[in-house]
């Protein structure tokens, strides 16, 4: 009995060791890379994700076949992304794909080490995501969602273009965003060319929507200028309600305003920009290094004019400006 028991424990030792072998050339499996996807709003408000997803699939990753994918979500809640990122880092995901500014700041506060890919990033020098765009350096790298912030300013210049009495502009903002401010500038440095007065509104908190649209229409606000921010994206429905009640011609950063009743966006083709970060995320888990990978600007701007919302709010919209659209919605 005594060579029973040694030859049973051998005999087990040798399967276990042949099962967990058991791989195409005898190899040991393969590690499954693991990815952090740390969104600013919710999963169920934002296409992007699908766009990424393309992505990936292009690049030949599936999610729950070769990668798994771990998402948090804010739910438009802009202080809660460095204890999500900090989730993200607790399970050792191998990359961070960063669905916005804020939410890239908020991973990179929590970690170094980790590579992080932003989808739409902006001000990335300033806020120190990185040291250049040629070389990002550290371990932040991606896509922006814009070439500089004339793009804003260019945005209020198409509102003028469109209401052109217009005196008075709310800007729809959220301290919280930490690119809100250096937008604000560039947008205050065209209202001066324009000779356009502005009010600028905190719309961080969605309890507080009524208020501030009641703010707008007591100061008489012609037209609303809304920065591109998750909380906004996020409540768009809410928001799109407030203006039809107000009749207030409004341009936006985001495709998805105007597609859902909004007068007028234009901005970055975002579908494109989450769909090249794949690109990234692929380079990546191949090998290289974020610091190595330049900071990509976008090719593509899209204008979007809804006739529908025009016509509804009695606006005439100038001849040229619809020939320069990509699209007009009917």
């Amino acid at each position: 009995m005594s060579l029973v028991r040694p030859r049973l424990i051998g005999a087990v030792t040798l399967f276990l060791l042949a099962v967990s072998f058991a791989t195409v050339g005898g190899q040991p499996p393969e590690k499954v890379p693991r990815l952090g996807y740390l969104g600013p709003a919710a999963r169920s408000t934002t296409g992007t994700v699908d766009a990424f997803l393309q992505g990936l699939r292009e690049s030949g990753w599936v999610d729950g076949k070769n990668i798994v994918i771990e998402y948090r979500w804010a739910e438009g809640r802009t202080e809660r992304l460095p204890d999500l990122a900090a989730e993200l880092v607790r399970l050792k995901v191998d990359v961070i794909l960063a669905a916005s500014t804020a939410a890239a700041v908020a991973a990179k506060s929590v970690t170094a080490t980790i590579p992080i890919v932003m989808a739409t990033g902006s001000d990335v020098e300033k806020l120190g995501l990185a040291s250049s765009l040629a070389r990002p350096g550290g371990n932040v790298t991606g896509l922006t969602y814009s070439v500089g912030f004339d793009q804003f300013g260019k945005q209020l210049e198409l509102l003028k273009e469109t209401v052109p009495n217009v005196r008075r502009v709310a800007i729809l903002t959220n301290p919280a965003n930490p690119v809100h401010a250096s937008l604000i500038q560039n947008v205050k440095a065209a209202a001066r060319t324009l000779e356009v007065q502005l009010q600028l509104l905190d719309g961080h908190e969605p309890s507080n929507f009524d208020r501030v649209f009641a703010a707008m229409t007591r100061e008489r606000a012609g037209a609303l200028l809304i920065l591109t921010d998750a909380v906004f994206f996020g409540n768009r429905a809410r928001i799109l309600a407030l203006v039809r009640e107000r009749r207030l011609p409004t341009m936006t950063g985001q495709r998805v305003f105007t597609e859902a009743g909004g007068l007028m966006s234009y901005g970055v083709d975002a579908n494109d920009n989450f769909r090249r970060s794949a690109k990234y995320v692929d380079k990546i888990l191949k090998g290289a290094k974020p610091a190595d990978l330049p900071i990509e600007q976008p090719t593509k701007f899209e204008l979007l004019i809804n006739m529908k919302t025009a016509r509804e709010f009695g606006l005439i919209i100038p001849p040229p400006l619809l020939l320069r659209a990509d699209q007009v919605i009917e």
